[in-house]
């Protein structure tokens, strides 16, 4: 039994160290803050403005924050102390929350506060993700990433999407919507006091920031470097076209399929993509408890790739149990990707570059979700949909060969193992 129990509890090593438990009890609490946000910030609008186009514009404003910042975030990440820039996030998204509370409570709340709110959440998570991403390989030895990367991914779905949505639901419909405000920015608040007792460490690329030309000179530099490493910009590459194929599928398309085919179309949407976010806690979980591959970028991106056939099951059965199971292992697949991506980028990139690099994912992956989803709609105008999560789940494994060979994985992985 003693012999199993390292292999068992791999997944908690990284529970030990006191730092790490500091930043994901943070991160967990921000999370489910930020999940019960989205069900706070609609019932909000709608009782301010009942009007579809203002509920939009407000919801718009969280990835506009996103946007605008993406860049620049992990430029800053790279340029200062990360255990500054988290504490500073969590602490201004608490003042910003805190003042959504007030204002509600006092009933003195409008229609842009809510908006700037909004923008103002997703520029923190633009700011604070490449900084914890940087911040973590200073946290644990590099054996213990793998492990980190599937706790965390296994906590998002769980409060992000299950957690916080659900609680701010029963919240906001037992009392009113300045409740579950006051709830939000007192999560905020927790977790900007939990921050507050990580351990200072030395950055040394702190110390030679003064030395940098400027931020385009910084931004250019983090460009250049994943412009000229291969397996690196072919899996952007490859993760872009990804978002671009199928995300607007499961978010604009999905609806319509469960509508047509089965009378209680609202709960058994809500019912598949919890199927999705189980399957990725899962997925995580599962990868973290494992050893690095040896064949670690292959293993990633055919997870990535492989796991989108499922897909095709939607757009050919009818059968509730079989569309749960497709999308649980679409879901798991990519949760398993995301975790060894999140630790290969914090293993192999340089330290001083994590920043930039995990900034540039964040950019060009958030880039083409919104046109996925703009192009799904009028695309099912011209093809069935069912035709459409048929190519969506056909297209990726093709695409994953390609990445494959043109970013000559097989070559890194023989020049860089890890974990053997």
């Amino acid at each position: 039994m003693s012999k199993k129990n390292p292999k068992a509890l791999r997944a908690l090593l990284p529970l030990a160290t006191r730092d790490y438990r500091l930043l994901f009890a943070a991160v967990g609490i921000e999370v489910f803050g930020t999940g019960m946000w989205t069900i706070v910030m609609v019932f909000q609008v709608l009782a301010l403005n009942d009007s579809p186009l203002a509920l939009s514009a407000v919801a718009t404003g969280m990835s506009l924050g996103l946007f605008a910042f993406a860049i620049l975030g992990g430029v800053v990440a790279d340029r200062f102390s990360k255990r500054r820039i988290i504490i500073t996030v969590q602490g201004c998204t608490a003042l910003v929350m805190a003042a959504v509370a007030t204002l509600s409570l006092t009933g003195t709340i409008e229609l842009w506060h809510v908006g700037v709110a909004s923008f103002a959440m997703g520029a923190g998570s633009a700011f604070f993700y490449p900084a914890y991403s940087a911040y973590l390989p200073q946290v644990l030895p590099p054996e213990q990433l793998l492990a980190a990367n599937g706790l965390e991914g296994a906590l998002r779905p769980s409060m992000g999407q299950g957690l916080g949505p659900a609680l701010g639901g029963i919240i906001v419909g037992a009392f009113f919507p300045a409740i579950g405000a006051v709830i939000v920015a007192a999560s905020y608040g927790i977790a900007f006091l939990i921050v507050l007792f990580l351990s200072r460490r030395e950055e040394t690329n702190e110390a030679a920031a003064t030395d940098q030309a400027n931020v385009w000179d910084d931004l250019k530099a983090g460009i250049r470097y994943v412009a000229g490493t291969r397996w690196l910009l072919w899996t952007l590459i490859f993760g872009s076209s990804l978002a671009l194929i199928i995300q607007g599928p499961i978010e604009v398309l999905l609806p319509f399929l469960t509508r047509d085919r089965f009378e209680d179309a609202e709960a058994t949407f809500g019912i598949l993509l919890a199927a999705f976010g189980i399957g990725g806690a899962f997925g995580s979980l599962v990868v973290s408890s494992l050893k690095l591959p040896r064949r670690y970028l292959t293993f990633m991106i055919l997870c990535w790739g492989g796991g989108t056939l499922p897909l095709v099951l939607l757009g050919t059965a009818d059968s509730l149990p079989l569309m749960l199971a497709s999308l649980f292992v679409v879901g798991a697949a990519t949760g398993a990707g995301v975790v060894i991506w999140g630790t290969l980028l914090q293993r192999l990139v340089p330290l001083d570059m994590i920043g930039r690099v995990a900034s540039l994912d964040f950019f060009v992956s958030i880039a083409f979700m919104p046109v996925s989803i703009a192009i799904a709609g009028p695309l099912s105008l011209l093809v069935p949909v069912e035709s459409i999560f048929i190519v969506a789940g056909i297209i990726p494994p093709a695409l994953a060969l390609l990445a494959l060979a043109a970013g000559r994985m097989r070559i890194v992985e023989l020049q860089h193992p890890l974990d053997t």
